[in-house]
């Protein structure tokens, strides 16, 4: 390899790489891209094809389309498969608006202030991240059902207004430190409370990280289903993905169409919310820890 070559700029390196191995990079990425969609596309096939022939082929082309199992699927079982939906929206916007606020201000409490056993309080904070939701399953379900609680929504809600996830708190911590404190100091020769340093400069400043954690906890709402099904027993509260669970009979008369048809639909509102904010999302994973 001559001096020139070792020498050059990546940008040069890339432009004398052969067209056939580039060729060959974009293959290997388009069918690894493939590879891993095909579930996915496998799903919307099987939404649009007839319940006879499903499980009947591995092609993505069905034979014929119909859109019956979106139609079946959504008045399927005893309530509007819309209902299951509204509750799901509940319970994640209002997760969402819980771990923003009260893991932002716990965040804010360890990057900012000053306090008895601070260092201590953190460490025990970080500490609940190793600990499995199993083992404070049966407590928190006893808790619950003595508040009587218990197939309410509260018990997947409450939480959240709690600084619950800590791993949100630590994200927040390690975007707050990189923020500069002299804005906390020109703030307080203002006259500015904690509480105003909070609202009026360090929210604002803290947008990318927040619209993380609203994303994070969004799609992690919406996607669980252990906790509805610990806590949730009457259909009238189900969310999306108990309803997805009831198209699927243990006797075997199981409505596969409308079951893949209704998975298809949950997907939306993960996709769509993703979507809307993902530069945000990228801008705060960026910027999560950088040192000023």
């Amino acid at each position: 390899m001559t001096s020139e070559a070792i020498a050059a700029p990546p940008q040069d390196r890339e432009e004398q790489r052969h067209p056939f191995v580039s060729l060959l990079i974009h293959a290997a990425l388009i069918a690894a891209a493939i590879l891993m969609l095909y579930p996915l596309l496998w799903m919307l096939s099987a939404s649009l094809r007839p319940e006879s022939e499903i499980f009947g082929s591995t092609s993505l082309w069905p034979s014929s389309i119909s859109f019956d199992s979106f139609i079946d699927g959504w008045y399927a079982l005893s309530l509007p498969f819309g209902r299951f939906f509204t509750n799901s929206f509940v319970i994640a916007i209002l997760s969402v608006i819980g771990n923003v606020l009260s893991c932002s201000l716990a965040a804010f409490a360890f990057a900012r202030l000053e306090f008895w056993g601070k260092r201590f309080w953190f460490a025990l904070m970080l500490g609940t991240l190793m600990l499995p939701y199993h083992v404070v399953l049966i407590p928190q379900y006893v808790l619950f059902l003595k508040l009587d609680w218990v197939n309410t929504f509260l018990p997947l809600v409450v939480p959240k207004f709690l600084a619950h996830d800590a791993f949100f708190i630590f994200l927040m911590v390690q975007f707050f430190r990189g923020i500069p404190r002299e804005l906390d100091e020109a703030a307080m020769m203002d006259g500015c409370s904690p509480w105003r340093i909070y609202w009026k400069i360090m929210l604002p400043l803290s947008l990318p990280v927040l619209t993380t954690a609203a994303i994070f906890s969004f799609i992690w709402t919406w996607d669980d289903f252990f906790g509805p099904l610990i806590y949730l027993n009457d259909i009238r509260n189900y969310t999306v993905q108990l309803g997805l669970r009831s198209f699927v009979d243990s006797t075997g008369d199981s409505d596969w169409g409308g079951l893949f048809a209704m998975s298809l639909l949950s997907l939306v509102p993960v996709f769509v919310f993703f979507l809307a904010f993902q530069r945000l999302l990228i801008e705060g994973i960026a910027t999560t820890g950088m040192k000023r």
